[in-house]
């Protein structure tokens, strides 16, 4: 059974959320009004994923976040974010938060951002005794057109990344994330060139985990179904260094939203890149837009 731990100074917010994670019967969803609230909770039941509002009395959620990462680093929190708090939301992200979700978005998106960090953890016990015998991995891929693709590798990653104890839980999931706008990025804007609002429409179904289906699929007609993007990872104990480069036309770099806006949490557009700032060390793409290198080294703390 899993446990979730929603945390809200709002009793409505509360219910609301708990009413969208009851929904699934393997689920025991509790609740706590602040975040001293929270980690009294977390001390006598350790749960296996914290869902907390951000702005609280007391303790807002940017404490919390930094608070359980400190003293309970396996435990992922995700944070739901109002209008007018994407500048804390980005600090609590770079603290240690697992994801985020906007408050707006709340039903479209809560359930399967939660469902993404359980099913880590359930991976982490398929994986446990073979992933601890890594020790270093450099490998080369060449992905055809096919965002099918995308989960399979972000999770293989993950376990790896996981078994070197290269970091703990949390940050195995923001390693993750990452990947997956960096991917998601280098298929639907490179290789398939799709216009910004097709674009837009297929990454949010591939973030809530539909299936991508477009009216007419340029995946089926050169010279998109023939491009390739390739992914180069050299994972070690000290350093996690990913390169994806795409044979689309690329993108003028200089009109790259500034690191880490919090304007972009909210808005559509720019999303992804912040994602990918907040959660590696370095984001560095090429003169041609075409190829991104992110960065990850370990944390003195693990």
């Amino acid at each position: 059974m899993t446990r979730v731990l929603v945390v809200d100074d709002s009793a409505t917010d509360r219910a609301l959320v708990r009413g969208l994670l009851s929904g699934k019967s393997q689920w025991t969803v509790q609740t706590a009004a602040d975040g001293g609230e929270a980690l009294a909770q977390i001390e006598t039941a350790r749960p296996d994923v914290v869902v907390t509002d951000l702005q609280m009395p007391r303790m807002n959620g940017l404490e919390l976040v930094t608070t359980i990462r400190a003293r309970h680093p396996g435990v992922p929190v995700i944070l739901m974010t109002a209008f007018g708090s994407e500048a804390l939301a980005v600090e609590a992200l770079d603290k240690g938060a697992a994801s985020y979700v906007p408050k707006s978005q709340l039903s479209a998106k809560l359930v399967n951002t939660v469902e993404k960090v359980v099913a880590l953890a359930r991976a982490d016990r398929n994986y446990e005794q073979l992933v601890h015998c890594i020790q270093r991995s450099e490998f080369t891929l060449s992905l055809k057109n096919d965002a099918a693709l995308i989960d399979p590798l972000v999770e293989l990653v993950q376990q790896m990344v996981g078994g070197m104890e290269f970091c703990d839980f949390t940050e195995r999931f923001q390693i993750g994330a990452a990947l997956k706008e960096a991917l998601m990025n280098a298929l639907f804007h490179g290789s398939l060139e799709l216009r910004v609002e097709q674009m837009q429409d297929a990454l949010n179904k591939l973030r809530r985990g539909e299936e991508v289906s477009l009216i007419k699929d340029p995946r089926s007609e050169p010279p998109y179904r023939d491009r390739r993007i390739f992914v180069h990872a050299t994972l070690s104990p000290d350093e996690v260094r990913f390169v994806i480069r795409d044979q689309g036309p690329g993108f003028d770099v200089a009109a790259v939203p500034k690191a880490k806006d919090p304007a972009a949490l909210e808005a559509g557009q720019g999303r992804g890149l912040t994602i990918m700032q907040s959660f590696m060390d370095e984001v560095i793409f090429s003169e041609a837009g075409n190829e991104v290198t992110m960065i990850k080294r370990r944390s003195q703390d693990t």
